[in-house]
């Protein structure tokens, strides 16, 4: 079906509206050809227009790039997926120097090392950032023991960066240009703030239209999440990966399951390379999410339609914006229904709720799980790096089943699936916004 530019745009400013979004950017392909729109401004404080060819921050998207610059060393020759960090990088090195010795480039692209992993350093930003950052994971913890799960890892992104960095003699931003950008075209994705700032860029907005106090993060994260790019940009990176030779000779590589999810209500079931991996109605989908300070943003693609959507977003209710537009833009192109985010179940489900409560932990993140009247309440507080990024957050959680709960806070419209993992060791994990906590009491 032919996409009917004329009214994507009025629905993209029609549900920025209702989600109370600053600024969104849309492109997708479809149909052998870009299509894009704007809609709102950059920053309500100046009332600069979004444009389409305006750069936002895509967040952990940026892990993607990051897997397929690895992808590429290995189809090189010059590394392996099996291949330990160590052999790369003999100064790397955890608080448990056996898990450090075992973890492989396969484990930091599948969020499977088990490092605590949101290391928000500031390492400076001169051009030893991430030598500097990956020193300083010296005394970092193991969530899990190595491959034993899947959570979430910054950290190991940006461990990875550094191997770019000593595989290819350049800094991870000059790589990323040389082996993705340059053959790809990509004039308007960039990592540094002094070249984002030549160009129309968007700043984040609170959840009340006022522009945020930190533009970005860290140089020392890049690897995680740093790229800002236009919409068309992001396109064309999922583009390439369906085209063997674009970028990989297989890129079909990164979409083979790797590990499944043990809370699958986040935006897939499974983990590939870099990817997150689902299905809708039997169509293979492949996606990435990113949030930074005040800014959101999707890349969905799919293999089969050949399709590929980028939504960029700088503020508001910005995941259930990109959720009903994507929603709206699949149905109407091929008919795909994407299912509602998870929610309490018509009738109540009757769970023993004592054997959850306690308190987990992991970097940067302290969770208290009580129970009153059969109810779960569950309070994170934000500790260390992440005090002041993050904001502490409460959920009454309601049960789905015996081990799934959803849960959200005031004034947002969308719940949070919270999935406990009780191991015949006895050890607990809380698998909440992607991360596997462990219970310490």
């Amino acid at each position: 079906m032919k996409a009917d530019m004329e009214h994507w745009a009025s629905r993209l400013t029609a549900l920025a509206a209702e989600a109370k979004v600053p600024g969104a950017s849309l492109a997708f392909w479809h149909d052998g050809q870009v299509h894009e729109c704007a809609t709102g401004v950059l920053n309500t404080a100046t009332g600069a227009p979004v444009l389409t060819d305006s750069l936002f921050q895509i967040g952990s998207i940026t892990k993607v790039w990051t897997a397929t610059q690895l992808m590429l060393l290995s189809e090189q020759g010059r590394t392996t997926l099996d291949t330990p960090v160590v052999e790369v990088l003999p100064e790397f090195r955890l608080g448990d120097r056996q898990a450090a010795a075992a973890i492989t480039l396969r484990h930091l692209l599948t969020h499977t090392s088990g490092i605590d992993g949101d290391l928000f350093l500031d390492t400076g930003r001169g051009d030893d950032c991430l030598g500097r950052y990956v020193e300083a994971c010296a005394d970092a913890e193991q969530t899990f023991p190595v491959g034993d799960s899947h959570s979430y890892c910054n950290s190991g992104f940006v461990i990875a960066g550094r191997v770019i960095e000593q595989l290819t003699g350049t800094t991870w931003d000059q790589a990323l240009r040389d082996q993705i950008c340059a053959p790809l075209g990509l004039t308007h994705t960039w990592t540094l703030p002094e070249d984002v700032l030549r160009f129309s860029a968007a700043v984040g907005h609170d959840d009340h239209g006022a522009v945020v106090p930190q533009w970005g993060l860290p140089r020392s994260v890049g690897p995680a999440g740093l790229i800002c790019a236009t919409a068309a940009d992001v396109v064309a990176f999922g583009r390439a990966h369906l085209t063997p030779g674009a970028l990989l000779a297989d890129p079909a590589v990164m979409r083979q399951a790797q590990v499944d999810l043990p809370n699958p209500y986040a935006g897939g079931r499974q983990w590939g390379i870099g990817w997150s991996l689902d299905e809708l109605d039997g169509h293979h989908v492949v996606s990435h999410t990113g949030d930074t300070i005040g800014q959101h943003a999707a890349l969905w693609v799919l293999p089969e339609a050949g399709t590929v959507i980028a939504v960029l977003i700088n503020g508001g209710d910005s995941v259930a914006f990109q959720h009903r537009l994507v929603s709206e833009l699949l149905q109407e192109l091929h008919q795909l229904s994407v299912p509602a985010p998870l929610s309490p179940p018509a009738e109540p489900v009757e769970v023993d709720v004592d054997a959850f409560t306690g308190v987990y932990e992991r970097a940067g993140s302290q969770i208290h799980v009580t129970s009153r009247n059969g109810r779960l309440r569950l309070r994170t507080e934000p500790t260390g790096i992440l005090v002041g990024l993050a904001q502490p957050r409460t959920l009454d959680l309601t049960a789905v089943d015996a081990t799934t709960f959803v849960g959200r806070t005031d004034g947002d419209s969308m719940w949070d699936a919270v999935v406990f993992e009780n191991r015949p060791d006895g050890c607990s994990y809380l698998h909440y916004s992607g991360r596997a906590t462990p219970k310490i009491r």
